[in-house]
């Protein structure tokens, strides 16, 4: 196992090469055009604040129908860098409603997507792959896909939801 000094001689040796640099500013300018285009595109939706970059194990922002924020609710739109892919990720405003709505889901037993294991260690409630393996070659395409897939994850959730919580 490599200590903490042999792990930053490793990312020293990356960063002189330039292209770790070059890719992180690429994600952050696709996250941050994506995140621009969809605030435009649906001037309903909170999509507030900036854009979280976090410590290379996620980077995301809100996007956010009144009818999930009314609910304390909200959707962040996340690349996992381990995994390297995209995803939409129900969480909400606090723990408390995270534990709330986490245990409706489970009890419901609604299986439409990945129900995280408990509140304890995890921002989401439920998570939706929306690319598995993105195409970073065509930005509009993939930006088209992760747009696609976060309405359809909204609207199933808005669906659950109408249905389970009154």
């Amino acid at each position: 196992m490599n200590t903490v000094a042999d792990d930053l001689q490793d990312l020293r040796e990356q960063l002189k090469k330039g292209s770790l640099q070059r890719a992180y500013r690429g994600l952050m300018q696709f996250m941050l055009d994506l995140k621009t285009r969809l605030a435009k595109k649906y001037p309903d939706f909170s999509v507030p604040g900036g854009l979280y970059q976090g410590y290379m194990d996620m980077t995301y922002f809100s996007f956010t129908p009144t009818t999930l924020k009314d609910r304390q609710l909200k959707v962040a739109i996340v690349f996992v860098y381990e995994t390297f892919r995209f995803e939409a990720w129900l969480s909400a405003v606090n723990k408390q409603v995270q534990a709330k709505y986490w245990l409706l889901i489970k009890e419901s037993g609604w299986d439409e997507y990945h129900l995280v294991p408990g509140v304890a260690g995890y921002d989401g409630i439920v998570e939706c792959v929306l690319v598995a393996d993105p195409d970073f070659s065509d930005p509009a395409a993939l930006g088209q896909k992760i747009e696609a897939g976060s309405l359809e994850f909204i609207s199933q959730v808005e669906g659950w939801l109408a249905e389970h919580v009154s």
